[in-house]
């Protein structure tokens, strides 16, 4: 039994059972008036937080119905919960793409649960598209030409890092705590090579968990043990909690560098402790709307507006829902721009082909970009200090700038 979402002319929630797929069809996820777009996300599981990012793509999604459809279309959106474990993404992917005969698997969550349907997708010509994590091989086309990432890869955020660790820390010690798996590692691998011969100089320590661990205290423990005068942390947002509290718990108070994946005040420093979270430093391409700079905001106000209207219940404030805004906005652009052509070729290739793209609450300066060749859409970062209430932008532009 796996937690399914629809949209179409409404949002529901049901529980539906598993049968057999009936195979792929030639005018797969487009027809009859319908656009059928697939889903796999963590629902429940170690990283249910990122839910509401689905929430809010489904409440964007009946808008759009509400106001025509696309094209002459209505959206149908399909999203299974999967835990967050590859063998269910596997499971539940191949429902979307053999009964539910889905034109796209849009924003699947988690680097391991969609690195288990990458070729599988690619084998069945299903566009992945706008991958919803940053590891770095979600931009190959050249082997995975179905495949699109979205977000600014763990690399390009891990060299920010890197590079504010360098201008600003004084005789830098860091140490490292991250997921074992290739989230974890594209971040580990992306901070080294941007100190280059220094990283091992730099870098006094690593520590690893796994994503079904309880607790990581032993890890900070150890990590505190180190004399690190920074901390890079990459971890899921239970365990983002679980750092902070313990860091604090235990005096230590290095440089702490955190994962924009972690970074929802909501879900993630609010648990741990908001004076426990002051100081850290994440990396930022979405607005905050909870900055009073950006209260006449045309952007922000659209969003605000928006959440207002069609998710009242949820924290408009939380960046898990500015997430699914703007990344829900980047694909109903694309299948407008698609036209009348609703085919999956169709689709990547207007994918493909976005030029300067600028969204409600996408911060200034950062645009979409994308080529036949270029499949990262967002190359641009700013890095951001949380005071206590709200995050503050670091002045500078960090991580990769040009494409």
């Amino acid at each position: 039994m796996r937690r399914k979402v629809i949209v179409a002319g409404l949002v529901g929630l049901s529980i539906v059972a598993v049968t057999a797929g009936v195979g792929i069809t030639a005018d797969q996820g487009a027809g009859a008036g319908e656009i059928k777009v697939g889903n796999t996300a963590a629902y429940s599981g170690p990283v249910s937080a990122y839910a509401g990012i689905y929430r809010t793509i489904g409440a964007y999604l009946k808008m759009i119905n509400d106001q025509g459809g696309i094209n002459g279309h209505k959206l149908v959106f399909i999203s299974y919960d999967d835990g967050y474990t590859p063998p269910r993404t596997v499971e539940m992917t191949r429902r979307l793409v053999e009964r539910d005969h889905v034109l796209l698997d849009f924003a699947p969550q988690g680097t391991p649960t969609s690195i288990a349907v990458r070729e599988y997708l690619n084998r069945s010509k299903v566009p992945q598209l706008f991958v919803a994590t940053g590891w770095s091989g979600w931009g190959d086309p050249r082997h995975y030409p179905w495949t699109m990432g979205w977000q600014p890869s763990y690399a390009i955020e891990a060299a920010a890092y890197a590079q504010y660790v360098r201008r600003h820390v004084a005789h830098p010690k860091v140490a490292i705590l991250y997921q074992n798996d290739s989230y974890g590692r594209d971040f580990l691998e992306g901070f080294k090579k941007e100190l280059g011969p220094d990283a091992a100089k730099i870098i006094v320590k690593e520590q690893t968990y796994e994503v079904t661990d309880a607790t990581i205290d032993s890890q900070v423990v150890n990590l505190r043990d180190s004399g690190a005068n920074v901390f890079f942390d990459v971890t899921a947002p239970k365990f983002t909690s679980q750092a902070i509290r313990k860091a604090y718990s235990l005096g230590w108070h290095p440089v702490h560098l955190l994962n924009s994946v972690s970074a929802s005040v909501t879900a993630v420093l609010k648990p741990a402790g908001l004076e426990a979270s002051k100081g850290v430093i994440s990396a930022a391409y979405l607005k905050d709307p909870g900055n009073p700079q950006l209260k006449d905001d045309s952007g922000t106000l659209r969003y605000l507006a928006f959440m207002k209207k069609n998710e009242p219940q949820a924290d408009a404030y939380d960046p898990n829902n500015v997430y699914g805004y703007t990344i829900v906005q980047t694909l109903v652009y694309v299948l407008k721009r698609a036209g009348k052509d609703l085919s999956a070729e169709a689709i990547m290739k207007q994918a493909a082909h976005i030029d300067n793209l600028r969204l409600d609450m996408l911060l200034p300066g950062v645009a979409i970009h994308t080529s036949p060749t270029d499949f990262y859409p967002l190359h641009q970062v700013r890095l951001a200090q949380f005071d206590g209430a709200r995050w503050q932008l670091v002045p500078g532009v960090f991580g990769a700038t040009t494409r």
